[in-house]
């Protein structure tokens, strides 16, 4: 059939592309051009029909129109698994829909686990110190807002909060403007323990006392750390709380398998301790 095609029609027809026409047709068998504002160009489509999951490939393909991204930006989400790693995937929310967005039911949507930072350069198995991983992070700040997710925007580091009796530094503060909320994140270059989560959670409560607004949600606190701890995952106040997340972040970009297994593992530990804690209810 592609020596045919070629004969009658020149080039574009080889048997690569013929199959990507066919795996086009499958998948999307009611579009007939790729013209116009709601539709992406054949270079993402083809991207697109790589993804076999039906739900996920609509999240791609609503994200990449949404967010206008580029095609090494959705070949990047596609290998990094993006959807996959969400918390909590849920349906693709529309920039029209975001006044109408449910911070209880949607804010899982927005934090993701494992995070991916291969962009920052560092060796993947580099010692680092926290402080050169969140200056890494600030000089790669495009990228990493993007890694971090829909929504979001740069507040501060090293963000000065005091009270009365002692001044505070949380290492890195966003603001998510779809879930009108502050999200703070701290740095752990090892697995946290339980007083690293209950300082997150302190910080995340005065955080709310002391500069969130009556029009904002609630603060949500990230620890995001190079190990995770089951125990403390399962066990600490991480279990009960809605407001708080243990993150993984790798330096390096895995390959298929052994992201799926960290995306399955870090699932497996977070409804764990949920289903505990209601079971405990």
């Amino acid at each position: 059939m592609s020596k045919s095609l070629t004969l009658e029609f020149g080039k574009g027809f080889g048997k690569t592309n013929l199959y990507q026409f066919y795996s086009f047709y499958k998948s999307y068998p009611n579009i007939f051009q790729t013209s116009g504002k709601s539709y992406l160009e054949w270079s993402k489509y083809a991207l697109l029909i790589t993804v076999f999951d039906p739900k996920a490939r609509e999240w791609y393909e609503n994200e990449c129109l949404a967010e206008r991204w580029s095609v090494r930006i959705l070949q990047r989400n596609i290998e990094s698994q993006y959807y996959f790693r969400l918390v909590k995937p849920g349906e693709p929310i529309e920039k029209e829909d975001y006044p109408a967005v449910s911070y209880e039911e949607s804010k899982e949507q927005f934090v993701k686990n494992p995070m991916v930072f291969e962009f920052l350069g560092i060796p993947q198995d580099a010692k680092i110190h926290e402080g050169k991983l969140e200056s890494a992070i600030i000089d790669h700040l495009k990228e990493s807002l993007l890694e971090l997710g829909k929504g979001y925007a740069f507040v501060g580091r090293q963000y000065h909060i005091a009270t009365e009796r002692k001044d505070y530094y949380i290492d890195l503060v966003f603001y998510n403007y779809i879930l009108n909320c502050f999200v703070l994140i701290d740095l752990k270059t090892n697995a946290p323990t339980h007083k690293d989560i209950g300082q997150m959670d302190m910080y995340r409560r005065m955080f709310d006392k002391r500069v969130k607004k009556k029009t904002d949600n609630p603060t949500l606190g990230i620890v995001l750390c190079s190990e995770l701890d089951e125990d403390v995952v399962r066990y600490s106040i991480l279990a009960e709380s809605e407001q708080l997340f243990v993150s993984k972040y790798k330096l390096y970009l895995p390959s298929d398998e052994e992201l799926r297994a960290e995306i399955e593992r870090a699932k497996e530990l977070y409804y764990a301790a949920r289903l505990e804690e209601e079971g405990d209810e």
